[in-house]
């Protein structure tokens, strides 16, 4: 469900928004008004384009994001305002500076000097009596006394300061520390950093064995400006592994001859060589370490933001792959010793029957393994083999291929990715939906359904098993979750969902509806069998009027009692469909799927207070093509038959094969062979390409030639410029 977004976004901030998407005010206050009322992204974007003026789900998602992170700022904004206030500190012109400010980290600067602090070494000095003398120091008038007189005051044994160079050293931490807590000064230091600093990775000393995974980035030396993600998420998993040291690089010399400029203004000042040399103690003990960390912690954000939204895109075409349909399918888990796994589901994908064969060594059972797949396909009259392309997978595609040749049986097989197949055996889902069935037929018959709908399948699954990214465990989990879950949401959404074939865990992405609710359909579906209408969801526990409309318009009802049921037609828009159907003197149903009638319908007719243009139009679109699948054409990839391993590859072979992953260096290509090869960005195209995402995405088939096999590192390069 949306979240209530309950602190009111002020004029300007609705402003800020509009201007950084590039959208008028009055779409970003229609907008945060339907959030506010508890709609979804998908119902938002498909059925209130009036309202929003056809903002899609991107610009959606940016104005709730700009809301929560309004939100954050105005929640943090108050605590820092109490802080200060319950610390005596809080002066009008403090307050107006932080209420000014609208944005978290120069918030953070502000309140830097006031937030309670572990024990450092100017608060010790603090206690220690030495704050009037550093008072005196940062002030830097000349006092025209012997130095030696000045300190003596200060000279305390009792407070732990023995002498008159105690005293000096303890006011100088404490200047240190004002110094370094100045937001202007760290601001300008990050600016410096961020423009002229490198990125420093050092293999940690007795660290070398354990180095040969991050050979490319031993001694490593980059600008910070221009690092890009995956080499830094690369080697800060070096360091997370212990086995580098990552630090940032300035030329301290000239960021220290510079902070005396800004810092030390009075030559006559009888401490003015002292405070020169603090200026390198504050730079090297804290304001240099307070920059690394902040921009290794900027860095870091920006390399997850740029992983997430790689594995984010390659996910949405994952799921968003072309389904075989429903066709009868046997799913085949491969193995060796253990054998191949083997189930057959129906059409709709309900599981039917399993068995074991052994057509690969150490038994090599290639008769005992064909009669029974055959008597499989004979009794359920089988129309395609997914194969799962982890181990023994191309000798089982061996195997089948000359089965289906030798007995010229009418079926297609399919190597299809078991990637988190076995991690969805396991779970709690396939526990519930298999109790009496082992993980690896469970994986068979996962197999099976990725290969007839891989939507409805993989939403079984936790994204992050799916292998589509890099890094995955590396980057700001809630962050990917939320990107992961949002992409879920807008594929199934996009797709929509038959509602009496859906599973739990399908049903539980549709707007408005979450687990709990997607459970008890699934049970009230059960105990009083198909959905006729969409009526009948309103009976379903917990089900209220909000959840019905924005889930209603997403669910499919086949064959039912309302022909609309079966389209993206809304029910809220049923009276207008009959209204259209009676302008051209026919019936509802006569015009649900009628492309020759629909396309007789002008749209600017039927334009009203309720309904506007774009809705109208897209209703008479859904009404031409109702339900139409926006995913692409099922193909098969043909590998080669004579090459299964890396051992069969040799340089300039061209081979077909399937995309798996994209990301910003390049695209991974499943050739068949167990290890997928890379097509470095420079060999995508013939053209210059800044982002591979351009030209490639997951589930493509195209065709490569291999320049090069590294059989030490288990590397393979290809490239598609022949």
């Amino acid at each position: 469900m949306a979240k209530q977004h309950s602190n009111p976004v002020s004029k300007e901030n609705i402003a800020k928004i509009a201007a950084e998407l590039k959208a008028t005010t009055v779409q970003v206050s229609a907008v945060i008004a339907l959030l506010a009322d508890g709609n979804t992204i998908p119902f938002i974007a498909r059925y209130r384009k009036e309202a929003t003026q056809g903002l899609d789900e991107i610009a959606l998602r940016a104005i709730e994001d700009f809301v929560e992170k309004i939100s954050q700022l105005h929640k943090r904004r108050a605590t820092i305002l109490n802080s200060i206030q319950d610390q005596g500190l809080l002066t009008e012109a403090l307050k107006s500076k932080i209420a000014s400010c609208d944005d978290l980290s120069e918030l953070e600067a502000i309140y830097l000097p006031f937030k309670p602090k572990r024990k450092t070494r100017a608060s010790a000095a603090r206690e220690r009596g030495l704050q009037p003398l550093a008072d005196l120091l940062l002030k830097q008038e000349r006092i025209g006394a012997p130095r030696e007189s000045i300190l003596k005051p200060y000279v305390n044994k009792q407070n732990d300061v023995p002498t008159s160079k105690d005293a000096l050293a303890g006011a100088l931490d404490i200047v240190a520390e004002v110094w370094s807590e100045n937001a202007e000064t760290r601001t300008w230091l990050l600016g410096q950093a961020n423009k002229f600093g490198r990125v420093n990775c050092k293999l940690k000393r007795g660290k070398k064995d354990q180095a040969a995974k991050f050979e490319a980035w031993i001694d490593h030396n980059e600008a910070v400006s221009k690092i890009p993600s995956h080499r830094f998420l690369a080697i800060m998993r070096g360091a997370s592994e212990g086995v580098f040291n990552v630090s940032i690089e300035l030329d301290e010399s000239r960021e220290v001859a510079e902070l005396r400029r800004r810092m030390v203004h009075n030559r006559k000042f009888e401490f003015y060589q002292d405070l020169c040399d603090c200026v390198e103690d504050c730079f090297s003990r804290l304001l240099m370490k307070a920059t690394e960390s902040t921009i290794l912690q900027s860095l870091k954000e920006r390399s997850d933001d740029q992983a997430i939204d790689v594995f984010a895109r390659n996910l949405q075409e994952l799921l968003m792959s072309a389904p075989a349909g429903p066709r009868v399918t046997i799913g085949i888990d491969p193995g060796f010793r253990t054998g191949c796994k083997v189930a057959v589901v129906d059409a709709t994908g309900r599981f039917l029957e399993n068995t074991t064969i052994y057509p690969t060594a150490p038994k090599n059972d290639i008769a005992g393994a064909g009669k029974k797949i055959l008597a499989l396909v004979k009794k359920h009259s089988v129309e395609l083999v997914a194969i799962g392309n982890g181990t023994a997978s191309r000798e089982t595609d061996a195997f089948v291929a000359k089965l289906i040749k030798d007995n010229k049986l009418k079926i297609d097989k399919v190597i299809v990715s078991e990637s988190g197949a076995s991690i969805y055996s396991a779970s709690d889902i396939a526990i519930e939906e298999f109790p009496d069935l082992d993980v690896t037929v469970r994986g068979a018959i996962s197999i099976a359904r990725r290969l007839q709908d891989p939507l409805a399948e993989l939403v079984k699954s936790d994204p992050k098993t799916i292998g589509v990214g890099q890094y995955q465990h590396d980057v700001n989990q809630p962050k990917l979750k939320k990107q992961l879950d949002r992409i879920v949401e807008s594929c199934v959404n996009r797709v929509g969902v038959d509602l009496n074939m859906a599973s739990a865990p399908l049903l539980s992405h549709v707007a408005g509806i979450g687990p709990a609710i997607a459970k008890n359909i699934v049970q009230f579906r059960d105990e009083n069998g198909p959905f006729v209408n969409r009526k009948q969801l309103t009976k379903v526990p917990k089900l209220g009027k909000r959840a019905f409309e924005q889930s209603a318009g997403f669910l499919r009802i086949r064959e039912g009692t309302q022909p609309l049921d079966n389209s993206a037609v809304h029910p809220e828009s049923y009276a207008l469909v009959d209204r259209m159907a009676k302008s051209l003197k026919t019936k509802t149903a006569q015009l649900v799927g009628n492309a020759a009638i629909s396309n007789q319908l002008s749209a600017e007719a039927f334009v009203d207070d309720q309904f506007g243009l774009p809705t109208v139009v897209d209703i008479i679109e859904e009404l031409a093509k109702p339900g139409r699948d926006p995913r692409r054409e099922f193909k098969i990839v043909r590998f080669n038959e004579k090459v299964n391993s890396m051992e069969d590859l040799k340089p300039n072979m061209v081979l077909e094969g399937v995309i798996t992953n994209v990301t910003h260096f390049g695209a991974f290509i499943d050739i068949g062979v167990h290890q997928d090869a890379l097509i470095h960005i420079s060999q995508l195209s013939d053209t210059y390409v800044s982002d591979p995402a351009e030209v490639a995405s997951p589930g493509d088939i195209v065709k490569v030639k291999i320049l090069e096999i590294d059989m030490a590192r288990k590397r393979i390069a290809a490239t598609r410029k022949f």
